[in-house]
């Protein structure tokens, strides 16, 4: 659901609003003091074109509008990995990885993107959190299973008790990937096959023949295919024990919808970054 604060329009999960004691929301662009291309947005992250204060301020401004002005922010260096933390206090240096854990109070996980997918878990019983950045790489690395895998070992999470919320990402609509990276997942996926499509003029031949093994059609494979990472990812966090019902997809594509969102692969090196974020009120 959409929610309008602060002139900010944030994203949240009705099951998660459930949860009194959990903060949790998906930014858009609409707000902020950045300025790109004669429009102001909300960018949520330090990057060459933007001043680091207007950055600060967008913070500021989402966490206000989330009710979490108060707490500190853990944004991690991201660097398409596996690399999950563990954070029990604030006084920490920032770390390069792609995944955060937490049953602290007062801490606010975040996750920054552009594309990849954001994966906001919460295990209520536990009182247990993950934050988790998924590109193509984290998902072919499991990173989403790990978290989850992480979550049972430090907090006795049981897999069937977690909720999961998909943020808006690039769609399997629009994301092209090179076929190399399709092998690379049917190499480690027996399901693989499922979460790509074939790039479409109107005359192909049933998709993906190269893949599934299936007898070839009378046009080669093309050298591009799409990538559905919220599919991949949905069904990676099925395989290790959460419930369907509790798995909540945002449908929302960042290369889609640049009037509300921001996405890399559409705007290149100029757009911002959205931030994703959870926590434990105090």
């Amino acid at each position: 659901m959409q929610r309008l604060s602060g002139g900010l329009q944030i994203l949240e999960v009705p099951a998660f609003l459930d949860l009194p004691w959990l903060v949790h929301g998906f930014s858009t662009s609409i707000g902020g003091v950045s300025e790109l291309n004669g429009e102001r947005i909300l960018n949520l992250s330090f990057t060459n074109w933007d001043k680091r204060e207007n950055v600060l301020e967008n913070r500021r401004r989402f966490q206000e509008a989330l009710g979490a002005h108060d707490l500190p922010l853990i944004v991690l260096k991201q660097i398409h990995s596996d690399v999950i933390h563990h954070f029990e206090s604030t006084g920490a240096e920032p770390c390069r990885g792609d995944a955060s854990l937490t049953a602290t109070p007062g801490l606010l996980l975040a996750i920054q993107t552009a594309d990849c997918v954001p994966i906001l878990l919460v295990d209520p019983k536990k009182r247990a959190l993950a934050a988790i950045h998924a590109g193509w790489r984290g998902t072919l690395a499991r990173i989403a299973p790990k978290a989850v895998g992480l979550m049972q070992m430090r907090f006795g999470s049981n897999p069937a008790g977690i909720l999961a919320a998909l943020g808006p990402a690039i769609g399997g609509c629009c994301y092209e990937v090179g076929t190399e990276v399709a092998t690379q997942f049917a190499s480690q996926f027996a399901d693989a096959a499922d979460w790509f499509d074939e790039l479409r003029t109107g005359d192909e031949p049933n998709p993906l023949q190269w893949l599934n093994m299936m007898p070839p059609g009378h046009q080669p494979p093309s050298k591009n295919v799409l990538l559905d990472l919220r599919k991949a990812n949905r069904a990676q966090l099925l395989d290790v024990g959460l419930q369907a019902e509790k798995i909540f997809v945002n449908d929302l594509c960042t290369a889609c919808r640049p009037d509300l969102l921001f996405s890399y692969r559409k705007q290149g090196p100029a757009s911002g970054r959205l931030l994703s974020v959870i926590g434990l009120r105090p």
